[in-house]
């Protein structure tokens, strides 16, 4: 999140982890609410993921392929949003054609899951709590789990991009082709097929994902350092790239933190 802590209302955030038998598929399942009931409305932002999300709202319904830009909302009155995180692999087996196909789009529960997704938002939105909607999410993928053909390169797509964000030091996409054992090329497949990005695309996403948490912990950043640690051997290329994702220079987004001097 791109605002760490709302400076009025009330908000909350938890997550819980799927049962063993979906771990290979589903990241986590999610749970926001908020109550800017006597407060002006607030605008909380994300930076994308190479991941498919299935998200339910009050009055809204869809399955988000991944995005590349950052995603935005505006909190306002009362309300909740619920979501399944699929793991980067994840949703394939359950959408059966290359996750690059839905990239930046968002299509209707119904058009995946058919009949059984209409019901599951009308489920989600009869629930009263996080923990209900939880077990209503279990209950539509376990339903389906079944039938799915969920090949090995599932694991090997999850594997890659958690090597990918747990490496701060992995800035090309030669460095991940040499680690994996893949070529370019095969790599560039895999990631259309499974992730729905480019490998170059999740890199540097996660990178700046590094950049902003870092800026977010407090402690003095040079950015000419920060730059070069994440791969720009260019400070105005890295600030450009930070300014069209983020939408403000990392200096600017820093001074608009809360608690910041």
């Amino acid at each position: 999140m791109l605002v760490p802590r709302l400076g009025q209302g009330q908000f909350s955030h938890e997550r819980q982890l799927p049962c063993a038998a979906l771990a290979e598929l589903v990241e986590h399942y999610w749970h926001v609410a908020w109550n800017m009931q006597g407060h002006p409305p607030q605008t909380q932002e994300t930076l994308p993921h190479p991941n498919v999300h299935l998200v339910i709202e009050h009055d809204t319904e869809g399955i988000h392929g991944v995005h590349t830009a950052r995603f935005t909302k505006l909190l306002e009155g009362q309300g909740f949003a619920f979501g399944i995180k699929f793991r980067p692999g994840g949703f394939q087996p359950f959408l059966g054609k290359p996750l690059a196909a839905i990239a930046d789009t968002t299509l209707p529960p119904d058009a995946v899951f058919g009949v059984e997704g209409v019901a599951y938002v009308q489920d989600i939105r009869a629930c009263c709590d996080a923990q209900a909607r939880f077990a209503a999410a279990e209950r539509l993928l376990l339903a389906r789990l079944p039938r799915l053909n969920v090949h090995a390169d599932v694991a090997r797509a999850n594997a890659l991009v958690a090597a990918i964000a747990a490496d701060t030091g992995m800035v090309t996409v030669e460095a991940l082709a040499q680690q994996s054992g893949l070529t370019k090329r095969s790599l560039q497949r895999l990631f259309q097929h499974y992730v729905g990005a480019s490998p170059k695309w999740v890199i540097k996403r996660y990178r700046m994902h590094e950049a902003v948490a870092q800026l977010q912990a407090g402690v003095p950043v040079k950015l000419a350092q920060l730059a070069l640690d994440l791969g720009y051997f260019d400070q105005a290329h890295f600030i450009n790239e930070f300014t069209a994702l983020v939408g403000k220079p990392p200096g600017e987004y820093l001074r608009q933190l809360p608690g910041a001097a």
